[in-house]
């Protein structure tokens, strides 16, 4: 992974092997940023997508694998009480399967990428957005206190 600031925007290059979720959060850490939001493309080996089930009160997840054009990543980083950082990604992949173009999205829990992957990270400028937890679905959401 390498990585430019310019202005006060980050523009990322993932390349083959690295995990994108995993290379966000870090660059987030070492660069001290405690909020942003991020968007990016590129070509994928596999993902694992979740889709939250209301009823069941859980994600469940699918692995999918190949070539896989990321078309869509969109995601924010939040900042817990504790420090940690947390992501909420969500992706839209583009493959072949059995001669057909096919497509699957959802939240990103993670992806290594196959060629490269381009992002563009933005982070908050004038305050950091912190988390707040939710016990109906088990994650975090935005607290603007």
């Amino acid at each position: 992974m390498e990585y430019r600031k310019i202005g006060a925007t980050y523009y990322i290059r993932m390349d083959r092997d690295d995990e994108l979720v995993d290379g966000i959060l870090r660059l987030c850490r070492h660069e001290g940023i405690g909020s942003a939001v991020y968007t990016g493309i590129g070509g994928c080996s596999s993902a694992e997508l979740q889709t939250f089930i209301p009823e069941k009160g859980c994600f469940e997840t699918e692995t999918i694998e190949g070539m896989l054009e990321l078309v869509s990543l969109n995601g924010n980083i939040i900042s817990g009480d504790d420090t940690e950082l947390y992501h909420h990604t969500h992706a839209l992949f583009a493959y072949k399967q059995d001669g057909r173009h096919c497509v699957a999205g959802g939240h990103l829990k993670s992806t290594v990428v196959f060629y490269t992957a381009e992002i563009e990270l933005r982070p908050t400028l004038g305050g950091i957005i912190k988390r707040e937890f939710d016990p109906e679905t088990g994650t975090g959401f935005w607290n603007f206190q």
